[in-house]
């Protein structure tokens, strides 16, 4: 399938892009170029746009991910895209996967540098599947049920499980009930 250019007229029809957090001196002496009804400042530079807003994630029919640099001092955050770093989105087809970084996991899309033929899966099936690996993370009850010597590794398990397969929680649980019996 032919790649599609993305720019200052066509970024914001139904895209995913991750934004990197910069810092607000990055925008001194550019010109607003449009603000949203939701309050988010665009400016837009040849190379890719960046975005002032206090709210990331969807945005009208987009997907947009802020990478943080780590401050958390504000709620308003910059972040600036190139237009290379724009993908298609939609939800019909299988455009996404799943990374696991830094014990946290999140959205990709099959046409970041990252992929690597990881599994795919729609992007409503990405979400669903990232919060049951969300809940898996955060609670540890479940581990108590199987025989093992250290959660973690069965969390990490049944996480690289999800990722990587199409199988239900439960399924991928009974499988590794029935490895521990043998």
């Amino acid at each position: 399938m032919e790649t599609k250019t993305y720019h200052r007229g066509n970024f914001h029809k139904h895209t995913f892009c991750v934004f990197r957090q910069v810092g607000l001196f990055e925008i001194a002496g550019l010109t607003l170029g449009y603000k949203s009804k939701s309050g988010s400042s665009y400016y837009f530079t040849n190379d890719g746009v960046y975005r002032l807003s206090n709210h990331w994630g969807r945005a009208a029919n987009c997907k947009w991910r802020l990478e943080s640099n780590g401050d958390t001092a504000e709620r308003t955050k910059l972040g600036y895209a190139a237009w290379t770093w724009f993908c298609r989105d939609n939800d019909q087809e299988k455009l996404y996967f799943i990374e696991w970084v830094g014990g946290s996991v999140q959205f990709a899309h099959k046409d970041q540098a990252s992929y690597n033929g990881q599994f795919l899966r729609t992007a409503s099936d990405t979400m669903k599947r990232i919060r049951q690996i969300r809940n898996l993370l955060e609670n540890d009850g479940w581990t108590a049920y199987y025989r093992q010597d250290n959660p973690e590794a069965l969390k990490e398990n049944v996480v690289h499980q999800m990722i990587a397969t199409d199988q239900s929680l439960s399924q991928i649980k009974s499988a590794i009930k029935n490895s521990n019996r043998k």
